[in-house]
């Protein structure tokens, strides 16, 4: 007789952690009978399936059972923290301090909600699932989320000052949530920012769900300056309808552990989505950045660029997987990523992927790694410019090149004035 018995997973230090906050919080966390229930069984699978390991495909590169040694408590009370300065002058800012959003925010002629106030309907219940077993950011964040925004904007309503979404924390755990509907036609500058202003490690979850209506134009920037002991894990969905733009850049300058996904659903023709990725990364930190990119209809396109700088011991990956449907004629999705490896103690790993059913596109993709030109570092420094300043300045050059493709001049240089900052403490 064959016998085969399942084993149970033997959870690490950092996943009984998380079970256990969840136990000592459940009674408190806002969300009606469906709500509570779809959390319980996010919990479930996390205990059943554990977290992640490089066995799966997807997180071969970041195996988060491993790399998650501890988990912080949650902080109640005791931590004096306050929203910052705006990115931007003039900036609009929603405020989510230490995973609690202002309710008394307000926007014109958007319509805005705190989003404690969904869960505890239950409207946000369809938006809480994981997509699969292995989606651990979504399975960690449902069980936890407490607060963030819900933001709309109106068919035809042109918002002239970026909003920011501004997510500090002190320490401890924080776990937020974004979702927006923007209307046909619609036109909008999103900023989600999230930063830490202690030492104090943090573990941060953030998931941003995004639908563009049909021919809405939108940037979404997503500016992540985590402390240097702080684990965030971050997710953004987006659907795009006919006709429509999204322009998406983040910025990673942070964290000592970081996976960022991206998960892009092309849905309708005509539709134009652009990526654009900086990621700086120092010390022994490790920072990962997966897409998986969708063009389900015919006639659509999309680019990617995403630019790594290395110091020190750190580790990078960038996976980036682009599916063309059969019925996806006229596709054409070009993704590239270069790194600049400063030291010979780090790493990157490059993983593009394509997946293609039609048989009339154009799509590519291209990688490549390399340290600064020597010849552009002696010509600064035969000029008189020190070596650490000429290696700064032609590491910012690398990464400005695309982000001066926002156009809008306060956010270049707003976006370019953090790069700077991080490069002097670094370079």
């Amino acid at each position: 007789m064959n016998m085969q018995i399942n084993q149970p997973v033997r959870l690490t230090a950092a996943e009984t952690a998380l079970v256990e906050a969840f136990a000592a919080q459940v009674g408190e966390l806002p969300g009606n009978g469906a709500v509570t229930g779809t959390r319980d069984r996010l919990l479930d699978d996390l205990k059943r399936f554990g977290l992640p390991t490089r066995r799966i495909e997807s997180w071969h590169y970041t195996d988060l059972k491993n790399l998650l040694r501890s988990v912080p408590e949650r902080v109640v009370g005791g931590v004096s923290v306050q929203p910052v300065a705006p990115l931007v002058e003039g900036a609009k800012v929603l405020s989510i301090v230490q995973g609690v959003a202002d309710n008394r925010a307000t926007i014109d002629g958007v319509e805005l909600s705190v989003f404690r106030d969904q869960l505890a309907d239950g409207s946000a219940v369809a938006g809480l699932a994981a997509f699969d077993k292995d989606d651990a950011i979504a399975r960690i964040n449902g069980s936890f989320v407490r607060d963030g925004f819900a933001l709309s904007v109106p068919a035809d309503v042109a918002v002239e000052q970026p909003i920011e979404l501004q997510a500090v924390h002190g320490a401890g755990q924080v776990h937020t949530r974004f979702p927006a509907v923007f209307g046909a036609r619609s036109k909008a500058t999103i900023i989600e920012r999230h930063c830490a202003v202690t030492d104090d490690a943090a573990l941060v979850s953030s998931i941003s769900d995004l639908t563009l209506q049909d021919g809405a134009e939108i940037t979404w920037i997503i500016l992540q300056t985590q402390g240097a002991d702080d684990t965030h894990l971050g997710q953004i969905r987006i659907s795009l309808g006919t006709d429509t733009k999204l322009r998406l850049f983040i910025v990673n300058a942070g964290g000592k552990l970081v996976r960022q996904e991206l998960r892009v659903e092309v849905q309708g023709e005509g539709s134009e989505f652009t990526l654009r990725a900086v990621n700086l990364l120092g010390g022994d930190t490790h920072t990962d950045v997966t897409m998986v990119l969708g063009h389900n209809v015919p006639h659509t396109s999309s680019t990617e660029i995403i630019r790594n700088v290395l110091f020190d011991k750190a580790s990078g990956v960038f996976q980036g997987m682009i599916k063309v449907a059969p019925d996806a004629q006229k596709t054409d999705a070009k993704m590239a990523c270069n790194t600049l490896l400063m030291s010979d103690d780090a790493d990157f790993s490059v993983k593009p992927e394509l997946e293609i059913f039609a048989d009339d596109v154009i799509c590519g993709h291209g990688a490549t790694v390399s340290d600064i030109d020597r010849n552009h570092l002696f010509y600064l420094m035969a000029r008189g410019v020190p070596e650490n300043r000429a290696r700064a300045m032609l590491v910012n050059a690398f990464v400005a090149e695309i982000v001066e493709e926002l156009e809008e001049e306060k956010l270049v240089e707003a976006l370019e004035g953090v790069i700077s900052d991080w490069l002097e403490k670094h370079a």
